[in-house]
């Protein structure tokens, strides 16, 4: 009975997300709480495990960032890579999607696709605004390729830093199984935005001729707190890279960065913290509250006993079912919890397995589904949120079936070709 009930409010709370009917903000606050008051979530745990309630380490590093990239902003740097962007682009819009695309998904199997979407879409709206075409395809185009780059790497897409830690995989295990689907998959998508956008892409001479008439440089308000804030930034990227080595968590990293930028900026506390997407932050820790409540009540292990049933002995359907049934639950909740909790029933179908290479096989199928899956809907992954929040505030909203519409179709070419890469990497 409680598996039934934490299900309905969940599905009541994702039905006004997704109509948005309602703020999502309001929603997933009176969905967590009527969970709390009906005993549906784990108590005070909620506050205190990663795996049964708030995901923290995913909180502070989204604040840290947000903080980071709040007094990056101060510096001009936005407005310098806009005008560069837009130059070198000549103004061709498609030309200028494919350039940001590409800039997106090479930086986030490095700098993880939430801390790539914080950075790039600034310089996006910046330049849209300078152009004056819409933002909002430029900005889902990003989102979508973020996600699909950060699939490359260990540290790239927060699931496989999960993924990573439970399954024993190292940084390269990621790159060597990883890294290839993923650029086929990359290519394919930067060919199907020209189909998917066709509509939006705008060219106004009058303004493109305007933006190649400025001054890059100029933009540059003070180059030595940029200085300051991009040998800042360095340390805490290479920090997050180490994040095998050091056992530092990122969210700490980013934490402590904006607190060495915040001291070295001298710009007001008060200013900063006015960037930060405060309403962005609480949706997720809501979220992490209400996938609580469906960890608790077994909805999630049900899902996954059920699925060791099916398959059985047959590993390539273990695969199969791994596979799209994470590209399609996490693009429902968001994947990050959605892997933590699904880790532990994926490693117990690994232990039956009959040769570790076939056990291995199924943690990429694992990971393939939930990090591609990220793209499913809105809420999906931690990217995804953040650039609609982004959007939201530059003035520039995305709706909830505006980034949905684009993000399933993508969801299952790519799904469809790493299952294809499964097949015949693995099982053929």
């Amino acid at each position: 009975m409680s598996a039934l009930l934490a299900l309905g409010i969940f599905l009541v709370a994702f039905y006004f997300i997704a109509t948005e009917k309602a703020n999502k903000v309001k929603v997933v606050l009176i969905a967590a709480g009527v969970m709390a008051l009906l005993g549906l979530i784990p108590g005070s745990e909620v506050f205190f495990s990663e795996h049964e309630g708030i995901d923290w380490n995913v909180i502070f590093l989204l604040l840290g960032m947000m903080i980071i990239v709040g007094i990056i902003k101060q510096t001009g740097v936005f407005d310098y890579l806009a005008i560069w962007a837009a130059k070198r682009s000549k103004g061709d819009p498609y030309r200028l999607m494919v350039m940001l695309m590409v800039i997106t998904a090479i930086a986030s199997p490095f700098l993880d696709n939430v801390t790539t979407i914080m950075l790039v879409a600034p310089v996006t709206v910046v330049v849209c605004d300078r152009l004056r075409i819409p933002a909002q395809p430029y900005l889902i185009a990003e989102v979508l390729a973020s996600n699909i780059g950060g699939a490359a790497t260990l540290i790239g897409d927060p699931p496989n830093i999960i993924i990573g830690s439970r399954a024993g995989l190292t940084f390269n295990d990621f790159l060597v199984h990883m890294a290839p689907i993923v650029v086929i998959v990359f290519v394919a998508f930067v060919l199907l935005t020209r189909v998917l956008f066709k509509g939006s892409f705008q060219y106004n001479p009058e303004r493109v001729s305007a933006v190649m008439a400025l001054q890059e440089r100029r933009a540059i308000t003070d180059p030595r707190l940029l200085v300051r804030c991009l040998v800042v930034l360095a340390v805490v990227v290479v920090g997050f890279g180490l994040h095998a080595v050091l056992h530092i968590e990122p969210s700490i990293v980013a934490l402590v960065g904006a607190g060495v930028m915040l001291l070295l900026s001298r710009i007001p506390t008060s200013e900063v913290l006015a960037e930060v997407e405060w309403p962005t932050l609480v949706f997720f820790a809501g979220l992490f509250v209400m996938v609580a409540g469906l960890v608790k009540t077994g909805v999630i292990e049900t899902v996954g006993t059920w699925a060791i049933d099916v398959v059985g002995d047959d590993y390539f359907l273990a695969a199969t079912s791994l596979l799209f049934g994470s590209s399609v639950l996490g693009a429902f909740f968001d994947n990050i919890p959605y892997v933590a909790t699904m880790a532990p029933v994926v490693e117990g179908i690994v232990a039956q397995a009959p040769d570790p290479a076939t056990g291995q096989a199924l943690w990429w199928a694992f990971a393939l589904g939930a990090d591609f899956g990220g793209n499913g809907t809105a809420v999906a992954a931690s990217a995804n949120v953040v650039a609609i929040g982004i959007a939201a505030r530059t003035g520039h909203p995305i709706s909830f079936w505006q980034f949905t519409k684009y993000g399933i179709v993508v969801t299952v070419l790519s799904t469809l070709m790493a299952w294809v890469y499964v097949w015949l990497r693995y099982f053929t």
